[in-house]
């Protein structure tokens, strides 16, 4: 049985624990609430939480999973980031009446290759309302707006409700604009969602981070009163789903992701397409094409990826650690892309993964890793060129470069 088979079993074998304990409670005539308020008061709620996350444990013990210690002491690290940012999103800013546009992904929370080049954001919904966004560009590259269908935590994948781009809103002419959320079409600038849509994704893309500024952006409920749109005060249910939530979250990711590095090993060192429904059911942006792998030096080699991109609005590649974290692209240049590549003549381009400086364009640190997965994106590009990879000794790229010098 597969792991995405054995993590949905698991979470619906839980799921309908629930229901039969519910069903129970009802038949006495306790409510939802009333269950959830007991559970929280003998410790149950609290209990299962931390069961859950010593179970998560598992995920680092996963087939093919890297047992060095190295390896491991980043796997435990990112058990307790995926604990951080699951808090965030289901317990602390889960309330749908007041959505609060927030970074779950970051520089020190990472989860399922997540972009260096992007400025990940995330919001809590309910389908059945309607919100505005109110917003400004400013110099960000790249800005896209996706509704979904649940979120990590409650299985059954990420499929879209709704998407839009920066480029198909109407703005004014300092790049201020409005848009408008419903299951309901409206006019203007409108991001459909569906009855069942649960979550607001926000994807802003730098090609500089150092010089671009990313979209000033503010959610509200709206068409409701004003006492609808506030936050009310935390239920014992709330707090009962929310921590509920985080557990199947932790579980259930680091699993999912373990399952993928360790099948991105059968064309190590390559980078073929990655199947486009699979992606989007992980919450993949329709209009990325990826090329996701896994890599594995020798102190004595380098990854060559060689290609010309076609024309696109962003392309990049990145190196992660095998639990599918960027590497720490704050301290090392662990990725490129359209901006911050070196062109040859002709347009195309040579990337280096060593471990070394080899003295040439383009080179990409490992920041201390030997192994790990990478990822290739292209962004509505008009054509999907196969980037091409070879493994050569690193001292053939430094006598190169060597060549280079003595003939200038």
């Amino acid at each position: 049985m597969g792991t995405n088979h054995m993590r949905k079993l698991a979470i619906n074998l839980l799921s309908l624990l629930r229901r039969i304990s519910l069903l129970f409670r009802k038949l006495r005539g306790k409510t939802e609430d009333d269950a959830a308020a007991q559970r929280v008061v003998n410790g149950q709620t609290w209990d299962e939480f931390c069961d859950a996350l010593k179970a998560a444990g598992a995920a680092m013990q996963f087939p093919g999973a890297p047992r060095d210690a190295f390896s491991q002491t980043e796997g435990y690290r990112y058990l307790s980031r995926i604990i951080r940012a699951g808090l965030m999103a289901f317990v602390e800013h889960a309330d749908p009446n007041a959505p609060v546009l927030h970074r779950v992904v970051n520089e020190t929370t990472k989860l399922g290759n997540d972009n260096p080049d992007n400025y990940y954001q995330t919001a809590c919904l309910n389908g059945n309302w309607d919100y505005r966004i109110r917003g400004r560009r400013n110099t960000i590259t790249y800005l896209s707006f996706g509704t979904q269908t649940g979120n990590y935590g409650q299985g059954g994948g990420l499929p879209p409700t709704g998407h839009i781009e920066a480029e198909q809103l109407e703005m004014d002419a300092d790049g201020n604009f409005e848009l408008i959320l419903s299951s309901n079409e409206q006019p203007g600038n409108w991001l459909p969602m569906k009855p069942d849509t649960g979550t607001l994704v926000v994807r802003q893309t730098f090609l500089d981070r150092q010089n671009e500024i990313p979209a000033d952006l503010h959610i509200e409920r709206i068409n409701c009163t004003a006492d609808e749109r506030r936050p009310g005060p935390l239920t014992p249910k709330q707090l009962d789903d929310g921590l509920g939530t985080v557990s199947a979250l932790v579980a259930g990711a680091p699993l999912l992701f373990a399952k993928w590095a360790r099948d991105f090993q059968q064309h190590s060192n390559e980078l073929p397409l990655f199947d486009p429904e699979v992606s989007l059911k992980a919450g993949g942006d329709p209009n990325i094409t990826y090329y996701h792998s896994y890599w594995a030096l020798a102190a004595d080699e380098a990854l060559l990826i060689e290609v010309t991109p076609p024309e696109c609005e962003y392309w990049n590649f990145q190196l992660s650690n095998y639990w599918m974290e960027s590497l720490d692209y704050r301290h090392h240049r662990v990725h490129s892309n359209k901006h911050l590549a070196e062109y040859a003549d002709g347009g195309s381009v040579r990337l280096i993964v060593a471990h070394e400086d080899p003295g040439l364009p383009n080179w990409l640190e490992t920041a201390g890793h030997s192994f790990g997965v990478m990822c290739f994106r292209w962004v509505r590009a008009n054509e999907h060129p196969q980037p091409q990879t070879r493994l050569v000794k690193l001292n053939s790229l430094k006598n190169q470069q060597e060549l280079e010098t003595s003939t200038m």
